[in-house]
């Protein structure tokens, strides 16, 4: 049987207490709150693992491995956001700091899980750092999804609680200009304008994306100078890049390493990169048709499948080849946003379908 107002007491617990990414402190406080929730309700504790971003909280139900249940516990938004709005529930709607990504996700996972009769076989992985890259938990990730053999992750649903059967391969490049400082008014011409060259290179970054091929290459952070009196002797670059078709990662890095300018005496350094590889919809090919099963057989409504633009950790087990299936999170909107949301309606048939889709497992 699934409480539903069981779940909505471990969501506000979860939600107010605060986990921004590389706050290792506060990471730990809420690895603390995970791992309490999963004792108290699947009888047996998680292991709290260090990372260098923050810990991870590992449960298994022992048995051979069948199934790895993948989600996080960080997010986005900084300290303080939740004594501005935190935890709540107005009109159908829970709303707080990563309420929808994904707080919700980690409970709906533990409670379809404590619903099973049979959990052997059973893993649950919850990272401290998927927001900024999972550098420090990769490796765990990929190694007990080879173990077990499936992966479920618990990232929020596509709209209308559609599941995410492919995801493209995200990263993000750094560019950094040198230059050289002089007075701006009184000796321009012996300083090296970072500015100007970083303004060139902006216009030709923005043309690598290939529409044809479902590639996105967005600049979206710049900055440069120190005064307004000043030749900008430095100016930095964020490009947010995303590929699907095989080859375009090779592409766009050497687009990247072959950056120049025309402005003389500047210099160019390149950092970042793709750093997770798309998950192709083959990943979800044996998963989707379980889900789709498990979801008629329950009577709950049909489940539907569609490709995204974001990455998640499941970009990493299926480039591993382990059979992966994603958005198995919460029901809702306005991930990363003021106005993110959870449906309450729709957290129990969510558990459910879960469970059903792993006891299929």
């Amino acid at each position: 049987m699934i409480d539903l107002e069981a779940m909505l007491a471990d969501l506000e617990l979860l939600v107010n207490t605060e986990s921004p990414s590389f706050d290792v402190a506060r990471l730990t406080a809420s690895a603390n709150a995970v791992a309490g929730i999963i004792e108290r309700r699947l009888g047996s504790p998680a292991r709290v693992i260090d990372g260098a971003a923050g810990p991870h909280v590992h449960w298994s139900a022992g048995g051979s491995p069948r199934a790895l249940i993948v989600g996080h516990h960080d997010t986005v938004f900084p300290v303080g956001t939740c004594a501005a709005r935190p935890f709540a529930i107005r009109e159908g709607k829970a709303t707080g700091p990563g309420v929808f990504d994904m707080k919700a996700g980690i409970v709906l996972a533990v409670h379809a899980v404590a619903a099973l009769a049979d959990r052997g076989g059973v893993e649950i992985l919850i990272t401290s750092d998927e927001e900024v890259g999972s550098e420090s938990s990769r490796d765990l990730i990929e190694q007990r999804a080879i173990a077990c053999g499936n992966v479920l992750v618990f990232e929020p649903s596509a709209d209308g609680g559609a599941l995410k059967t492919a995801r493209k391969g995200t990263g993000t490049f750094e560019v950094v200009v040198h230059g050289k400082a002089a007075h701006a008014g009184l000796e321009p011409e012996k300083g090296v304008n970072a500015l100007v060259a970083a303004a060139e290179l902006i216009t030709r970054i923005a043309t690598f994306g290939d529409p044809a091929a479902a590639t996105t290459v967005t600049p979206t952070v710049a900055a440069a100078g120190t005064v307004d009196n000043v030749v900008p002797a430095e100016a930095r670059v964020r490009v947010d890049v995303r590929v699907e078709q095989p080859g375009e990662k090779e592409r766009l890095e050497g687009l990247f390493a072959s950056l120049t300018t025309s402005v003389p005496g500047a210099k160019i350094e390149v950092f970042g990169g793709i750093n997770r590889p798309p998950m192709p919809a083959s990943a979800s090919a044996t998963l989707f048709p379980i889900a789709v099963a498990a979801a008629a057989a329950s009577g709950l409504r049909k489940v539907f499948g569609v490709a995204v633009g974001g990455g998640s950790d499941g970009n990493f087990t299926a480039a591993r080849g382990v059979p992966t299936l994603d958005g198995l999170g919460a029901i809702g909107g306005g991930a990363h946003a003021d106005h993110e949301y959870v449906l309450v309606d729709a957290l129990v048939d969510r558990a459910r379908l879960v469970a059903a889709i792993i006891d299929r497992l």
